[in-house]
């Protein structure tokens, strides 16, 4: 993980179960949506732009990848 990384917040969502099978999404990035593997919190982060990440979860709601 970056140094840029140390300032950020990070969250798992609250229905996620203790199994370690969970994303976390990084808050205080400006301008973008941060997401890591919460079992292994320094290892890679993926980064996406505002637009990729409303664009991501828009279709996740709307049942796009079911």
């Amino acid at each position: 993980m970056t140094d840029d990384h140390a300032l950020v917040t990070w969250a798992k969502s609250t229905h996620s179960n203790d199994e370690g099978a969970c994303v976390e999404l990084g808050h205080g990035a400006p301008g973008c949506a941060l997401v890591r593997d919460s079992k292994d919190r320094q290892g890679t982060v993926l980064r996406f732009s505002q637009r990729q990440w409303l664009t991501f979860t828009t279709a996740l709601k709307a049942g796009d990848f079911e």
